[in-house]
């Protein structure tokens, strides 16, 4: 329609800019050789996993990023199922995957290439994905799996397997030790069992604790909800010690009263730990199981 003579004519609208806040987040599983890392948290002048991750993850998407974990690993520990999440600007996202996707290529797997590239041997993003609503690494995980792994062989570990299995020179008693780690089982406080973080509770739901021998491999499993500093090596130290019959059936349950870390027995070395999984609820789940952590992190400062 022809506009009347003298009328001013409207000013053209600005392009839409997008919002500084729009983000998407992913979901990144990841591997990692704990030897010569000094755990997975980032430390000043320290190699981390997470510092090494992050690194690589700034490079790629060209702008600062933080990756946030499901568990904090202590130096030396392995991961094969460890889960993190990171915010990227959808700008950032949809750059780097331009500059990197093939015809045909499952979404972000060229991105899983890059970042191969991009890191060191000992440590992988074997799957990155959209996370869904309410997907938090860490807030919303129902529960971690450990494994440990010790040989009892006279010669120690084979050499395959040294940086991942603790060589132990002494026999175990596998059925002992099982009947031991029932008694830890439940909703109790870790104290003996957990080194101590100023403010920080030691009360913990441990829902799997058992022993398993392939010849004179030995593996223990554990699950719990969440675990608190040096929890996972400590039971497994203080069970070695029932193991050896140094200490009754009965003395771990024992433990269980103390208010804090016993000196009665040390850590298991580090080495022979390994993150194995992560579990999460339902997608429709996630963001209710996200508030209920935060809550009790909040009020208990579990970690």
């Amino acid at each position: 329609m022809r506009r009347p003579p003298g009328t001013r004519q409207p000013p053209p609208r600005p392009p839409r800019l997008p919002r500084i806040n729009e983000v998407v987040r992913l979901r990144l599983d990841i591997a990692y050789d704990g030897t010569e890392f000094a755990g997975w948290a980032a430390q000043s002048g320290q190699r981390t996993v997470a510092g090494v991750l992050d690194e690589a993850l700034t490079t790629i998407f060209r702008v600062p990023v933080r990756l946030r974990a499901a568990g904090r690993t202590d130096a030396g520990v392995h991961a094969t199922g460890q889960v993190g999440h990171v915010d990227v600007p959808v700008d950032a996202v949809a750059n780097a995957y331009s500059r990197s996707s093939a015809v045909g290529d499952p979404e972000f797997l060229p991105l899983v290439r890059r970042l191969g590239r991009f890191l060191p041997g000992d440590v992988r993003v074997t799957e990155i994905a959209r996370a869904p609503q309410g997907f938090d690494a860490r807030f919303s995980a129902l529960r971690r799996h450990y494994a440990y792994r010790l040989t009892t062989a006279p010669y120690g570990a084979l050499p395959q397997q040294a940086r991942y299995v603790t060589a132990w020179p002494r026999a175990l008693d596998v059925d002992t030790m099982n009947a031991a780690s029932r008694d830890l089982l439940g909703l109790h406080d870790f104290a003996a069992f957990c080194r101590q973080r100023e403010g920080a509770t030691t009360i913990r739901e441990l829902q799997r604790l058992d022993w398993s021998r392939d010849g004179e491999l030995i593996t223990a499993r554990v699950s719990a909800d969440a675990f608190c500093w040096s929890m996972v090596r400590s039971l497994v130290g203080a069970l070695l010690a029932v193991g050896e019959h140094r200490r009754p059936v009965s003395w771990c349950a024992e433990l269980l009263s103390a208010t804090a870390r016993s000196s009665d027995f040390a850590a298991a070395p580090p080495q022979g730990l390994t993150l194995i999984g992560v579990d999460y609820p339902p997608d429709d789940q996630l963001a209710a199981r996200n508030l209920i952590t935060r809550d009790l992190r909040t009020r208990h400062d579990h970690n």
